[in-house]
């Protein structure tokens, strides 16, 4: 089989207009880039007010070894097998961040003959949305650090300045950081940092935000520093940035229009990161995608416990949409690996099987956390090359055991939207089911409890231990009237817990909060928990080693 660049390059595309009418566009509602690209009109969701909306399906996954477990590409083919049973699928996924495209997990496009394309141009620089939130978010670092320069008429503590600088790449060696050398003229030397841009509040803010009055007004509601006159918050307002950075992200607001190798729309927009970030599409693709199709299917970061919680007790909770069904996507490596062996062809059948049942605890706490939402739920076996018929029978069968409504075969990669049709029947069918849909947590529990409903309700743990650090926070962040604020955790996406070398279903452990941020813009208050690190790092041998031009111009070794 062709590799999935290959596929990519070799696609016949059909314009963009054309996928912009079989969305249900009209001509002024969308600006195309280039051919085979689009910006989306917000004012959609105006024209479209008393539609009824489509059902929301929310595809996320079991916790996931390093390489991930093909949900993008669960999500295209599910999309494409809704569209071969006379669906009318609309797709929205996140925009890839160079992070991960030279990191380690590749890009975000799907992979085989389940894609959204064109893969290149979504997987690199797209359409500038994540650079212009980079820049939005450094010019307010810029005139943060100027306003100190020059009076600092706002009474800026240098020791407690909350905002960092972004940079579109894993950069670990940007993490801690002291800036301001060099002399006066340079500015007042401190310490700071940066973190990747789709963790950076700039990017929840657009993530979250319904119009360009509302990015506005968010953007001028981030908290940037405290004073050391009795520590007062010091804004983005207060520092006259808001205007110019919600220039700055005027067209990076409207979701972009792309297509799956099928022809069906799909809406990408706004970060992915969902063990940093809120790890979700933005909700106004959402919302326009609940208006002009049957079905929204919307791809959460990582495993149940990290983007679909957040797409949850987040965006549902301020967005007021309501989800109708879950996709849990489970891989034979998958569970192998959290069985203790490595997905290996020299592994003995009866050894691997056996790995396959233990491991399926992962499964079935993942199963637990949906159940807890009130949802029914489907799980996609993701079928992988070299997987046997056994292997995957067994994990269709442990997974109706731990309460799935239906288990089907994904082979989406290898045989496109017909792959997934028996997939498709089975999650139209799931949203079609009665559900009572509800949240972890309530607006007016503290915020320690919402943490620990989370940490005991969704991660299983046992209880929480909050830093030196983190329980400051909770006193200042409940006396500045932010405790009705949902909770974006942030934790590693290996583990149930905060301890990647914890695999499975791990019990009795306690969950470490360190320290907890807050996003005052987008709406949320972010638990640091145990190592976490808002801006990765390049691992020895990074996917980028292996990106090049070959003699006739064209890109290779991008996955």
């Amino acid at each position: 089989m062709k590799s999935s660049l290959e596929i990519a390059q070799e696609a016949e595309l059909q314009p963009i207009d054309a996928i912009a009418e079989r969305a249900g566009l009209a001509p002024d509602e969308f600006e195309p880039y280039g051919r085979f690209k689009a910006k989306v009109s917000l004012g959609v969701v105006d024209r479209l007010r008393d539609a009824p909306d489509g059902k929301l399906v929310c595809v996320a996954g079991v916790t996931p070894t390093k390489a991930g477990e093909g949900k993008t590409t669960t999500a295209v083919s599910l999309t494409q097998g809704l569209g071969k049973i006379g669906r009318e699928p609309l797709l929205c996924l996140r925009e890839p961040s160079l992070g991960p495209v030279f990191g380690i997990k590749g890009g975000a496009a799907g992979g085989g003959l389940t894609q959204v394309v064109p893969m290149e141009d979504l997987n690199l620089h797209f359409t500038g949305d994540i650079h212009a939130v980079g820049a939005a978010n450094n010019l307010l670092a810029a005139l943060l650090d100027a306003s100190i320069l020059h009076g600092n008429p706002h009474k800026i503590d240098a020791l407690r300045v909350e905002w960092k600088r972004a940079l579109d790449m894993n950069d670990r060696a940007l993490r801690r950081i002291t800036l301001g050398l060099g002399g006066r003229a340079n500015g007042y030397p401190r310490e700071t940092g940066f973190d990747i841009t789709a963790a950076s509040e700039v990017m929840a803010i657009l993530a979250v935000s319904r119009d360009l009055q509302d990015l506005r007004r968010r953007l001028g509601s981030i908290t940037v520093a405290r004073s050391y006159d009795g520590g007062k918050p010091v804004s983005a307002e207060d520092l006259g940035a808001a205007g110019a950075m919600a220039v700055l992200l005027k067209e990076a607001l409207k979701p972009n229009l792309i297509q799956t190798l099928e022809g069906q729309p799909c809406l990408m927009h706004a970060g992915p990161f969902a063990n940093i970030a809120h790890g979700n599409s933005s909700l106004v693709a959402d919302l326009i995608g609940l208006k002009l199709g049957d079905h929204v299917i919307t791809e959460s970061g990582f495993g149940s416990d990290m983007g679909m919680e957040k797409l949850f007790n987040i965006v549902c909770r301020g967005g007021g949409i309501r989800p109708s069904a879950v996709v849990l996507v489970a891989t034979v490596r998958a569970l192998k690996h959290h069985g203790g062996i490595e997905d290996d062809p020299r592994v003995e059948r009866v050894r691997g099987l056996a790995a396959i049942a233990e491991g399926a605890k992962n499964l079935h706490r993942h199963l637990g956390i949906v159940r807890s939402f009130g949802l029914p739920c489907v799980v996609a076996v993701n079928r992988r090359p070299g997987d046997t018929d056994d292997e995957v029978e067994l994990v269709r069968s442990l997974a109706m055991e731990g309460g799935a409504v239906a288990a089907e075969v994904n082979d989406g990669f290898a045989r496109g939207g017909e792959g997934a049709a028996e997939l498709a029947e089975a999650v139209a069918a799931a949203a079609d089911q009665p559900s009572e849909f509800k949240l972890t947590y309530e607006d007016d529990d503290p915020i320690d409890v919402k943490i620990r409903k989370v940490a005991s309700q969704v991660y299983g743990a046992k209880d929480v231990v909050f830093y030196l650090d983190a329980e400051r926070k909770i006193r200042q962040y409940t006396e500045d009237g932010l405790d009705k604020l949902p909770i974006c955790m942030a934790k590693t996406h290996l583990s149930l817990s905060a301890d990647p070398a914890l695999l499975n279903a791990p019990e009795d452990f306690v969950l470490p909060v360190r320290d907890i941020r807050a996003y005052t813009g987008a709406g949320w208050l972010v638990p640091l928990c145990g190592d976490i690190q808002q801006m990765p790092g390049l691992g020895k041998a990074p996917a980028a080693l292996n990106v090049d031009i070959d003699e006739e111009g064209r890109t290779v070794g991008l996955f």
